[in-house]
């Protein structure tokens, strides 16, 4: 079953059909997950290691830096993609979007990862001076996994 599972979503992944299909998902499906922290008197650690504590096998770990004040980013939704967004450094603001619902999540701690789960709308904005926004992914880029334009996610929202 589980190889007949592997050789059905490899299938699907090379379909256009899969990327037709955007995730039921709502924005109350998403969560702040403690990562942990180890405090010594030389300072603090978080550790992010696959299969403890993240929800998924990290393919890809990027960052945002040097964000002008007042500047939006993200503006976009995934069909496959998970991410795991942590504020490294600084604050910032997450607004998921399901199309029905609207949540505002403010990310400040670096122990502190938000879930981000596949078919939800995402912006980061109000980035403090000097923050950083790091963010561990579920799979390597693929522009086809994108969905850039909100009427057109919408759209595919509609048709669940």
């Amino acid at each position: 079953w589980d190889m007949m599972k592997m050789i059905i979503s490899e299938i699907l992944k090379n379909s256009k059909i899969l990327k037709m299909i955007l995730p039921a998902t709502k924005v109350f499906d998403c969560s702040v997950i403690d990562l942990s922290k180890v405090h010594t008197q030389q300072g603090n650690t978080t550790v992010a290691e696959n299969g403890k504590g993240i929800p998924f096998d990290v393919k890809r770990v990027y960052y945002l830096y040097d964000v002008p004040g007042g500047e939006l980013r993200g503006g976009h939704a995934h069909f496959e993609l998970e991410q795991m967004i942590v504020a490294a450094s600084g604050s910032f603001d997450v607004i998921l979007d399901d199309g029905k619902f609207r949540k505002r999540v403010s990310i400040n701690r670096p122990n502190l990862a938000l879930h981000v789960v596949p078919g939800l709308w995402r912006e980061l904005d109000n980035f403090s001076s000097g923050s950083i926004c790091m963010v561990l992914a579920s799979n390597q880029y693929y522009e086809k996994d994108y969905i850039r334009n909100y009427d057109e996610f919408l759209s595919h929202k509609n048709n669940e």
